[in-house]
């Protein structure tokens, strides 16, 4: 899952790309307005982490302008403005949470995950699909109650799939949510067929059907024919 984190803080900003990198996200960072302006424009993302006060703009401001878009990228604000004023109003303009400075990484890596669980899998803490589950608070996949191994990119795969299913998601698509601007393309996607390749392998020794179609000249679609929900538990 592909993170933006917009605070001008640089070494915080480390910080927080350091820790959710451990915990299987892909971040990008923008220090200032327009920078963020210009990654929001261009890219959706999972989840915004949002600075209230940066150089050349306000991070409200920049809220506002995203929900006029209609965009809708899960939206987390960290600010050490801790006033009733500003969570009110960040609330208001449609941000999802808000989390004041000094913060412990753990909660604010909590605080995003439960942010996605919402927009993207409805609140669910699994994504069932027939016998494959997939339980996204401990990043453990099972079909038919056994572990399947999968490396940490073959798992964001299987997660992004799933939160498309029955959709075309393109190659394209799939760099840009998995490795952000931290990748080269070079437009060679050979090391996007080894992992699809390595993931429908697993599955399929797992005693999962065949989900992840091809779609010539498009890209992929996790194809099923019914879209279980989780329990939550």
């Amino acid at each position: 899952m592909k993170l933006l984190v917009i605070e001008d803080e640089r070494d915080l900003s480390q910080s927080i790309c350091a820790y959710l990198k451990n915990d299987h996200f892909v971040c990008e960072a923008a220090y200032d307005y327009y920078d963020a302006m210009d990654k929001v424009l261009e890219n959706d993302y999972a989840c915004i982490l949002l600075d209230i006060t940066l150089p050349m703009g306000n991070g409200l401001q920049l809220l506002m302008k995203l929900k006029n878009l209609g965009k809708a990228d899960g939206v987390l604000i960290i600010s050490a403005k801790d006033s009733l004023h500003d969570k009110v109003q960040g609330l208001n303009l449609g941000a999802d949470d808000y989390l004041t400075k000094p913060f412990h990484m753990p909660e604010l890596s909590a605080r995003v995950a439960a942010i996605i669980r919402r927009k993207s899998f409805e609140g669910q803490n699994r994504i069932l699909t027939d016998d494959l589950v997939i339980h996204l608070q401990d990043k453990v996949v099972k079909s038919k109650g056994v572990a399947v191994e999968l490396t940490r990119k073959e798992y964001e795969l299987l997660v992004y799939f799933s939160a498309n299913k029955n959709k075309v998601v393109t190659k394209e698509a799939i760099v840009e949510h998995l490795w952000g601007d931290h990748i080269d393309m070079a437009d060679n996607y050979d090391f996007i067929y080894t992992h699809i390749k390595n993931l429908r392998r697993k599955l399929v020794q797992a005693g999962c059907r065949d989900y992840i179609k091809a779609v010539y000249g498009m890209g992929y679609r996790f194809e099923v024919e019914i879209a279980e929900k989780g329990s939550g538990k």
